[in-house]
């Protein structure tokens, strides 16, 4: 992952943890999300938090997308 998008999305993470509001979270983490598509950790990573946020709010669908999301990736990493 390049520097400048490394940064920024370590900077979307620090916002998600941060957050003031439940939406102002999780558009956070969606801008995480975006920047980390092209590498296998980060947006593993950026699952993993989601579902982690998506705990904690005690949404049931969310923790359960996530989980198949991380699932999924690591399955798409063995072929």
């Amino acid at each position: 992952m390049p520097t400048q998008i490394r940064a920024a999305f370590d900077a979307e993470l620090r916002a998600a943890h941060t957050s003031a509001t439940s939406e102002q979270r999780w558009a956070a983490l969606e801008r995480a999300h975006i920047l980390s598509q092209p590498w296998a950790w980060p947006h593993t990573r950026a699952h993993a938090v989601m579902l982690r946020v998506a705990w904690s709010e005690h949404d049931r669908r969310e923790a359960a997308g996530q989980v198949l999301q991380i699932a999924h990736g690591e399955r798409a990493g063995e072929a």
